[in-house]
């Protein structure tokens, strides 16, 4: 019999520095950043304009991006209203494909593309997110968020979102979660026995139904797709005020906004507070703070930009995020006073992409592993779970079977 293959569970460790994570968009998350002279809209939706921006990332040495997505169209212009005017308003790509295709060129990055809980079918991204994690070699995560807007229900005309409430719309999204999850878990590690002498493939005994039953899907299961390397890739999500139950009890990495410091910090602690009630043991919680930068050689010359781009805009813009202009001295003093709200870490937001990337990676990076708040390197063949801390765990299906043959 030919060996079979098996993903052996991952130490579980305690992260050596803090988690820096950057935001990709195709222009920066500033909607003024995109008339800058060194961004060409041509290009926004090419690989060789992605293969620069992942690589940028990973000069960086990034833990991990996040890939943002939806089903709006962006508007370039904020003060347009015509949408059909296309030197407006900007298309997208899918993220889950979009990451699949940079999978293979990156090294070390974490790769978490979004979907939207509101909108998609749980089984079709599982499956996703576990090609993916095999792509990158146990680097692939997902970023679940919701999405209220009737317009955007209209696109698919399967429900009205007139009466549903944003916590129905979370219970939702933890639904979509476990699924997820159970759907990871319904393949055995050692489910696929390739033994060509007896012609068997696959010991079905190994893949099991998930019978999920939720107010809005259920799922019978098993997935199409064999076990991803990590077991069960990375599920983040964003934390605010409103989501704090729903990060603290479901996700492995949140997002933290927040007006000021002060609601930051209370919306931490109240996930926290979640997190301990779900007894959550061996797979804590990893929050990162959102950070919109603009990054220069001088203070003067951030300062300035940022301006440039709000009058772009047309208003000050600050996406429901602190907001640093400066230089990397600057910005990593500020990464500095949100570290001591109680996160783990940061999601910096590039202002302006190339400009404000490209910065991170040189100056900021060196700027912030000299403080020893960033990594050297990436370690070869280190999954993304075990750079958060987490071991790699055992399937559930697995688990009860030794249980039950154990009574």
């Amino acid at each position: 019999m030919p060996d079979v293959v098996r993903y052996m569970p991952a130490p579980t460790h305690e992260p050596t520095q803090p988690l820096v994570a950057i935001a990709l968009t195709p222009t920066g998350r500033h909607p003024g950043a995109w008339r800058e002279p060194d961004v060409t809209p041509a290009t926004l939706l090419g690989a060789r304009h992605w293969r620069s921006v992942i690589a940028a990332a990973e000069d960086a040495r990034a833990d991990f991006v996040t890939f943002d997505d939806g089903f709006s169209v962006h508007r370039l212009d904020t003060d347009e209203t015509d949408i059909t005017r296309t030197d407006v308003v900007a298309g997208q790509l899918d993220t889950q494909l979009l990451a699949a295709r940079l999978a293979p060129i990156t090294t070390g990055v974490g790769l978490l593309p979004t979907v939207v809980t509101t909108h998609t079918e749980p089984f079709h991204a599982s499956k996703s997110i576990a090609t993916l994690d095999y792509i990158s070699r146990g680097r692939a995560g997902v970023v679940v968020t919701i999405d209220p807007r009737q317009e955007h229900a209209a696109l698919f005309g399967r429900r009205a979102l007139d009466s549903v409430s944003h916590a129905d719309l979370l219970a939702e999204a933890a639904d979509y979660a476990e699924v997820l999850r159970r759907l990871w878990d319904s393949w055995e590690d050692d489910a696929e026995i390739r033994h060509t002498a007896t012609g068997r493939f696959i010991d079905r005994n190994k893949l099991h139904y998930i019978d999920f039953e939720g107010s809005q899907f259920s799922v019978r299961g098993p997935s199409i797709t064999p076990r991803p390397p990590q077991g069960q890739p990375i599920i983040a999500a964003d934390l605010d005020n409103r989501s704090t139950s729903f990060v603290g009890t479901t996700a492995d990495i949140g997002f933290a906004v927040g007006s000021d410091d002060t609601a930051i910090a209370d919306t931490i602690t109240a996930a926290r507070t979640a997190e301990a009630r779900a007894e959550r043991a061996g797979s804590p919680l990893a929050i990162l703070v959102d950070l919109l930068v603009v990054v220069d050689d001088t203070a003067a010359q951030a300062r300035a930009r940022r301006a440039r781009f709000d009058e772009s805009a047309g208003s000050v813009y600050t996406g429901g995020i602190p907001v640093v202009a400066g230089t990397a001295s600057d910005v990593a003093d500020r990464i500095a006073e949100l570290l001591d709200l109680g996160a783990d870490g940061v999601r910096l937001h590039p202002a302006a992409i190339p400009h404000d990337l490209q910065r991170i990676a040189a100056d900021l990076a060196p700027e912030l592993r000299r403080r020893h708040r960033l990594r050297e390197s990436y370690i070869d063949g280190e999954s993304l779970r075990s750079r958060l801390g987490l071991g790699r765990p055992e399937s559930r299906y697995a688990i009860s079977e030794l249980v039950e043959a154990a009574r």
